[in-house]
């Protein structure tokens, strides 16, 4: 009985050991202009790989942040492009005018794999703008990373239906309501960030484990970075990740932690250059 019960647990401890090293592939980072006045791009990039991040999403307002983690650390920085210029324009991108050319200009300096992350909330997804936003995805092959309701998702959908879209937090919906969606969407994914709900004590929900056994490569891990306390936490946050991953099966918990983003944000889209000073 002895040897099973220490057989157990040393089966045990391998797959915790195991998850507690596992990379992580963040699809949810921003490093906007009121973050790096505190936090240069060296010690950003030094919190990715200290908290055991090879990979992350990044966007910030002003997309300078973004483009200063890449070329700070090209290996690392996938670089998406948001809407936003400045402090103060989340509520107001919608009806501006000038985001479409902004964005057209913009997307000549990297090698982008996104647009967003933006928000937009039911009906406003079908404002001129957003709709602008969904065509320049189409057109230069990227994803779009929404924070939004599902309303808005759905209305992303009916004017492309062949867009490809993050759906940032998971649109914070119940587990039922999320998966509801991805049977209804092939094209859309979600990413996990601000989602600290689902699990508790470390321990993952069964609703939620379910939705990962069904789809389990429609989820990424993402931390949501939109302020320096949020910086300060890269690191414990990551454990965290980790903590409940340790809970699914290892092939499960590795697409959600890391292979999952690698395989949508492998290539750089067709026609763009990856580098951050091209003008």
């Amino acid at each position: 009985m002895r040897s099973l019960i220490a057989m157990g647990l040393s089966a045990y401890l391998s797959v915790t050991a195991c998850a507690a090293e596992i990379p992580l592939f963040d699809a949810h980072i921003h490093y906007g202009h009121d973050i790096w006045d505190t936090i240069s791009p060296e010690k950003a990039i030094a919190k990715l790989r200290k908290a055991g991040i090879r990979k992350a999403l990044v966007s910030s307002a002003n997309d300078d942040g973004t483009l200063m983690l890449l070329r700070e650390a090209p290996d690392l920085i996938v670089p998406a492009l948001t809407p936003y210029r400045k402090e103060g324009e989340l509520a107001i991108w919608l009806r501006d005018e000038s985001v479409p050319a902004y964005l057209e200009e913009r997307l000549k300096k990297a090698g982008y794999v996104a647009l967003g992350e933006f928000h937009a909330y039911g009906a406003e997804a079908d404002l001129p703008v957003v709709r602008r936003v969904v065509q320049l995805a189409r057109k230069h092959g990227l994803y779009l990373h929404a924070d939004s309701d599902a309303q808005a998702i759905e209305r992303i959908f009916q004017q492309d239906p062949n867009a490809r879209v993050i759906w940032a937090h998971a649109g914070n919906d119940p587990a039922h309501r999320v998966l509801a969606m991805l049977r209804k969407y092939e094209n859309l994914w979600c990413d996990l960030a601000m989602r600290d709900r689902i699990a508790q004590n470390g321990e993952l929900l069964p609703e939620w484990r379910a939705a990962f056994a069904e789809f389990p490569d429609r989820f990424m891990i993402g931390t949501d970075t939109y302020s320096v306390g949020i910086w300060g936490e890269v690191e414990a946050h990551a454990a965290s990740v980790r903590r409940w991953l340790s809970g699914l099966p290892s092939e499960i918990a590795e697409r959600i932690a890391y292979k999952n983003a690698e395989t949508l944000f492998s290539r750089p889209p067709a026609g763009s250059s990856g580098d951050p000073d091209n003008k």
